[in-house]
């Protein structure tokens, strides 16, 4: 089973070097969305430092919106799909290999990026350590719940509509906590709270996700 996992993420590692357009198109759509709000704004530092985390929050969870529908769409197209449902090992497992692929891939880019467009945003040096934190925890939450949706719309030409209705609604509580957090920490109070409602929400999504995206993609290929 492990041999499985570290095989399927290889090579949906490798397969991602080669489509670059897959992790560079939600990367600079996130780069776009937070340094257009300085230039729409105006040269005010303290509104930029009021809505920073707001900004950066929203944008990382549109970014990450936008990678998703490519989740499985290659495999499906190809028919490697079909082999994974076929495969004697479990196939909640795949996905999770797939899943934590699309993470590296888009999730962790932005993560890495995020602390220069938080300074662009004017926002408080002593908050960027726990931007990173809830973004790590997010994005990965935000990947494996866009996962089910992902899995749900495989099958339909179109489908990218449909999957930011269905995912849409689930994503709110990740984006309530994770912006709520870099706001308490700009504002010098605690964020235990945040970031353990987050962690909780992440263990939740590693639990039931794994077996609700093989769920839908089972269905999907009915």
């Amino acid at each position: 089973m492990g041999q499985a996992f570290y095989a399927l993420l290889k090579r949906d590692l490798l397969l991602a070097l080669r489509r670059r357009a897959d992790w560079l198109n939600p990367l600079v759509f996130f780069v776009i969305v937070v340094t257009l709000f300085p230039l729409g704004v105006g040269p005010d530092n303290d509104l930029l430092r009021e809505i920073a985390p707001g900004v950066l929050w929203v944008a990382a969870l549109l970014a990450t919106l936008l990678a998703l529908d490519g989740l499985f769409r290659s495999d499906y197209d190809d028919g490697s799909l079909e082999q994974l449902l076929l495969s004697p090992q479990p196939l909640s497992v795949l996905v999770l290999a797939k899943v934590l692929a699309h993470w590296l891939i888009t999730g962790l880019p932005l993560l890495l990026l995020s602390p220069l467009l938080a300074v662009v945003m004017q926002l408080q040096v002593t908050a960027i350590p726990v931007l990173l934190v809830s973004l790590l925890i997010g994005t990965l939450t935000l990947s494996l719940v866009g996962g089910i949706g992902a899995a749900l719309t495989v099958g339909l030409q179109r489908g990218g509509v449909l999957l930011a209705l269905l995912v849409l609604p689930l994503f709110i509580p990740v984006l309530i906590f994770g912006s709520s957090s870099v706001i308490a920490a700009a504002s010098g109070f605690a964020v235990d709270a945040q970031i353990s409602l987050l962690g909780a929400l992440l263990l939740l999504a590693l639990a039931l996700a794994p077996i609700a995206i093989a769920a839908a993609l089972r269905i999907s290929s009915e």
